[in-house]
């Protein structure tokens, strides 16, 4: 390949990665605003049903300034934490447009919640105890498992027999007992199984959800939940998700079960990953070259400390590779980071062209859970993250950690 952008999406609006990582450092995170704000709109145009909202998770990417774009664009935000819920307000979201979705939290946290306005939801009959002897006579939200879970691997399944999170159905009488105790007013429900492809799994969700929902009278709202996956594998033909037929089949069941309820409910989706995974690349660079027992490897500066996906989850990227062109056949290869752990890979056995030390590769779609995941492992800096804007302007929106950042909390 050459230096000329291969990206389907034109994704680098004329700039040259070498030139990018030149400029602010490898590795890198970079975005393109105008892809995040499609996505935004693709939910927000999901469904023709008025009483419509989009949450987007913050946990996926928790730049102050795609959040800004994220409220410009009509979105409403989750949150799991009250560091997401701190930099969710930062950001100019109202604590009216956030809703906290806890999984095993303090009373502390709840209390956080409490004290800044944010609806809460807690998934566990023991938590809902909890919340009703901290506020009786409050409004709350119950996360439910369905058991319907779906996604690539089982480390981001969250519905189902095999996860921690969600209440299932049949504790729904204690769940009752313990509104009615407190004095509670249940506000809404909601279920997360995990972002998968497949509208057919997800509605199938729906139907269930809506089935628990059937229990309670006093909702105002449903979240259904998500999150809705991308297509990560592109190279190789992976499709999207059809997304029009979906929001078709949203439509009739959110019309449906408001009437069958005699009320406009308010009805929810958490598209998750999908919402700023496709904005960003992640660009590195190649500083070995080397085979081990037949096995090619290229070392790259992309360990796990910045992209922690394809350790935790075995998760495809697509590659592309930004250097001098070359001849040679495309060989099977390994792409390694630089942190001491043998788990430390980008991509195992990939067809790439020949690689040479300072290589640019750019890994696609990685504009969720990638910056959030990353951390300081082997005392390494965080990457910096820069903005593609729509007018083709570059702006630096997160500066690369310095060593002296890594030292400022100790004692």
């Amino acid at each position: 390949m050459n230096t000329s952008v291969t990206h389907k999406l034109n994704f680098y609006q004329g700039h040259n990665p070498i030139d990018l990582i030149a400029a602010y450092g490898s590795p890198l995170y970079v975005y393109n605003e105008k892809i995040f704000r499609q996505r935004c709109r693709d939910m927000t145009n999901l469904t023709t049903y008025p009483h419509f909202k989009v949450n987007y998770a913050i946990k996926a990417n928790t730049n102050l300034t795609l959040l800004g774009i994220a409220i410009e664009e009509g979105l409403c935000a989750d949150v799991s934490s009250p560091g997401e819920a701190v930099a969710a307000l930062a950001a100019g979201f109202a604590p009216s447009d956030l809703f906290f979705i806890a999984n095993n939290i303090s009373a502390e946290e709840m209390a956080f919640a409490m004290e800044r306005g944010i609806l809460l939801s807690v998934d566990s009959v023991s938590q809902l105890e909890t919340y009703g002897k901290l506020n009786p006579g409050g409004e709350i939200a119950l996360r439910f498992n369905g058991g319907i879970g779906g996604g690539h691997h089982e480390n981001v399944i969250t519905g189902g027999d095999e996860t921690k999170f969600g209440i299932r159905a049949v504790y729904i009488p204690e769940v009752k007992a313990l509104l009615t105790k407190y004095g509670l007013k249940l506000k809404g429900i909601n279920h997360h199984f995990g972002s998968q492809n497949s509208k057919e799994l997800y509605l199938e969700g729906v139907e269930e959800l809506l089935s628990i929902a059937r229990h309670f009278d006093s909702l105002e709202f449903i979240d259904f939940g998500g999150g809705f996956s991308i297509p990560y594998n592109k190279q190789g033909g992976e499709a999207p998700m059809d997304f029009v037929v979906l929001g078709q089949s949203l439509t009739k069941y959110m019309e449906s079960f408001s009437k069958e309820c005699g009320k406009p409910l308010t009805y929810i989706v958490e598209p998750g990953r999908y919402i700023s995974a496709e904005c960003g690349v992640l660009l590195g660079t190649v500083h070995s070259i080397k085979e081990n027992g037949g096995n090619k490897f290229a070392g790259t500066d992309l360990g796990f400390s910045v992209l922690a996906r394809t350790t935790l989850y075995e998760s495809h990227h697509d590659i592309e590779v930004y250097g001098s062109p070359r001849d040679g056949e495309y060989s099977p290869t390994n792409i390694v980071g630089n942190q001491c752990e043998s788990g430390d890979y980008i991509a195992k056995s990939r067809l790439l062209p020949p690689l040479s030390e300072g290589d640019i590769l750019g890994i696609l779609d990685a504009g969720a859970y990638g910056y959030s995941m990353s951390s300081q492992y082997n005392h390494r800096p965080r990457p910096a993250e820069v903005l593609i804007r729509e007018d083709g302007s570059l702006q630096l929106i997160r500066r690369r950690d310095t060593y002296e950042d890594m030292l400022i909390n100790m004692l």
